[in-house]
């Protein structure tokens, strides 16, 4: 059985050679993806010089659609879509010579390769289910590619709701029995008080009271600061005139002509201060529905917010593309740059409190 499964997985690599080539493969394209071929079957390449891959390298479409393209370029042929939720795997990833410049990395993927922008990586850890939940509740870290949610409408009856996606934040009450009989957590979620929805315990786990750890605690607030130049799609945190953080973000799609009374996804230029910070927020309108395309967003880690209508800093899953404006108003980050801002400014969150208040740092859009 182990040589056939060889033979199979070598044939459907060297179709996928031929694939490659007929795609128009440059030479050391082709040669990185010889070397795949051949570690996954374990034939050692005789190059020192050459990339073995995982093949447990994941990512997930996150959009309606991603084009596979036939170079690392969206002006080459399109060879097949792949559509939202789809799992991917990967062989390596390419500074594309092609751009964009503000964000050049793509996939080579079966076929082709996939940009980055609307792809996340993810993975699949399975973890020990707690044998009880400390109370009031505890933060908890999606670790799949995304799990189904299910709650109660009536006593017994159950119903699928929002998918939990990777990386997603979540504040677990309590372990409960789920429909397959199992293990799930409670989930409470802040913006819809009175619903509690559940998820399978294992697809979930806690979050290190060290990620609540206060970074600079010595410094003053008065001397830290925050600065988003919207031109440049570029945040940087300032320690007095040090700079300790300098990163790319993504801020609001522009909206030169907002409809009336419709809220605009601008990012309002001005001066701020933090004065709401949670590790988990549902950002939606907070409809009860298993439509993947309604605008709900439950678990947004590391929330800090700073501007009238809950315009935030916060971390992102749902794209890869910082450095271009993507969101409804809000500052996109990584979930481990969010994280670290959340540690950074005032003030300061508990590890068990789903929202601290207070007049913080300041944060000043330009």
């Amino acid at each position: 059985m182990l040589i056939l499964n060889a033979i199979i997985t070598i044939s459907l690599r060297f179709i996928d050679i031929i694939f490659a080539m007929q795609a128009g493969l440059n030479r050391r394209d082709f040669l990185k993806f010889s070397a795949t071929m051949a570690a996954s079957v374990g034939i050692m390449p005789l190059s020192h010089g050459s990339t073995r891959s995982s093949f447990n390298q994941v990512i997930r479409v996150a959009t309606d659609s991603v084009s596979v393209y036939s170079q690392p370029s969206d002006e080459s042929r399109i060879q097949y879509q792949h559509y939202r939720d789809d799992l991917v795997n990967y062989y390596y990833e390419v500074e594309s010579e092609y751009g964009p410049d503000y964000n050049p990395r793509w996939y080579r993927v079966w076929g082709g390769y996939m940009h980055s922008s609307n792809l996340q990586k993810v993975a699949t850890i399975l973890n020990p289910i707690l044998d009880s939940i400390p109370e009031p509740r505890i933060l908890a870290e999606v670790t799949v590619p995304f799990t189904h949610v299910m709650w109660l409408k009536g006593k017994k009856l159950w119903e699928p709701l929002y998918r939990l996606y990777y990386r997603s934040l979540h504040w677990v009450e309590s372990k409960a029995e789920g429909p397959d009989g199992g293990v799930w957590y409670q989930i409470h979620d802040e913006l819809l008080d009175n619903i509690r929805y559940f998820v399978r315990a294992e697809h979930l786990r806690q979050v290190p009271y060290q990620l609540f750890a206060p970074i600079d605690p010595e410094i003053p607030d008065a001397q830290k600061r925050i600065e988003v130049e919207l031109a440049t799609q570029m945040l940087t945190a300032y320690r007095g005139d040090e700079i300790v953080l300098k990163t790319k973000i993504s801020s609001g799609v522009p909206d030169y002509s907002p409809a009336p009374g419709s809220i605009s996804t601008n990012t309002p230029p001005g001066i701020y201060n933090v004065y709401s910070k949670m590790p988990s927020k549902h950002m939606g309108v907070g409809n009860l529905t298993s439509d993947l395309e309604a605008y709900e967003l439950p678990g947004v880690p590391w929330s800090i917010v700073f501007a009238p209508h809950g315009i935030a800093l916060h971390g992102t899953y749902w794209h890869d593309n910082y450095g271009v404006p993507m969101s409804h108003g809000c500052i996109n980050m990584t979930p481990e740059e969010a994280n670290w801002i959340f540690r950074w400014t005032m003030p300061r969150a508990i590890g068990d409190k789903i929202e601290q208040v207070g007049n913080g740092t300041r944060v000043i859009v330009i």
